[in-house]
């Protein structure tokens, strides 16, 4: 890739346009980039026929045509099927071409994948995000990247599109690891939250007084902030970060803690508690629906 050339010149290949890389890989339309996108599926394809960006019919169709390559995808699993294979990203993408995953995995998979990458003169870049869906429509997403530290620079008016605070970490991996350090919080946090407001219900305090105190007192935080008001209060949990992925967040940092043999008691036990909203059926409930849980349970 030619990096000294006009930003524009860069063609941007987008893997996975779910409701995180949809709004992502719009935004570069937006900016001006030529876009060659897939999705596995065929609805959502058809419905990127309305759009001016380039479909492909297949993830190494992206990568022959692409000089950066953006993939957002579910889980550590599906990144390594796209990127390895014959048919895959890394054996089908130009000599200098750079990969940046903003998917949210374990960081060996990453370093792994980076270093296959590297192997055919190609760079690969974890870069996982935060800020939701709104964010990665107005294109204010917290990015956290690590890898080669010169293909980063290289990519920073790509990432400058869909992210507002953009971080370099440090080695391949280290964005991935950040990821978890962060949603491990936001999940051990909604948790807590959610306990001590029942608890607080059956102790017969108001929820709208719970709030206000909170808000102003030691105990607040960003679920405190965030979620209060916009689901728990009104009751309405759809929307927002699903508790499925805040478990396979969850489940990612305990993988972690065992790599570096690190026990995660309070880990564990949040995991726990997602792993029961799930089997409650609340799979694709915000986090917060952890009060709909206990409060059905415990609230008669």
């Amino acid at each position: 890739m030619a990096y000294g050339s006009d930003k524009l010149e860069k063609v941007i290949g987008f893997i996975g346009l779910g409701a995180m890389g949809k709004p992502m890989a719009e935004n570069f339309l937006k900016a001006g980039y030529e876009l060659n996108v897939f999705d596995v599926s065929a609805l959502v394809m058809e419905k990127w026929k309305r759009t001016s960006a380039n479909l492909c019919k297949n993830v190494t169709e992206v990568a022959e045509k692409s000089d950066i390559i953006f993939s957002s995808l579910p889980n550590g699993k599906i990144v390594q099927s796209i990127m390895e294979g014959e048919q895959g990203v890394l054996a089908s993408c130009k000599t200098g071409a750079v990969i940046v995953d903003l998917s949210s995995v374990a960081p060996e998979t990453s370093e792994s994948l980076c270093q296959k990458a590297g192997e055919k003169g190609v760079c690969y870049l974890d870069s996982p995000v935060s800020g939701g869906v709104t964010g990665a429509q107005k294109g204010t997403l917290t990015l956290m990247v690590g890898g080669d530290r010169e293909a980063y620079e290289a990519v920073l008016p790509e990432l400058n599109c869909i992210g507002k605070n953009i971080f370099y970490i440090g080695k391949s991996g280290s964005g991935d690891a950040m990821k978890i350090v962060n949603n491990l919080l936001l999940g051990c946090n909604m948790a807590a939250l959610a306990e001590a407001l029942i608890l607080g219900e059956k102790c017969g305090l108001d929820l709208k007084t719970m709030k206000e105190i909170i808000s102003i007192s030691s105990g607040r935080s960003y679920v405190s902030e965030a979620k209060l008001e916009n689901f728990i209060m009104p009751e309405s949990y759809d929307g927002g970060f699903a508790i499925s992925l805040q478990h396979k967040d969850l489940s990612l940092a305990l993988e972690a803690g065992k790599a570096v043999t690190m026990p995660l008691p309070m880990t564990s036990m949040a995991a726990q508690i997602y792993e029961l909203a799930k089997a409650e059926g609340l799979s694709r409930k915000d986090i917060s629906a952890l009060v709909k849980m206990w409060s059905e349970h415990t609230l008669k």
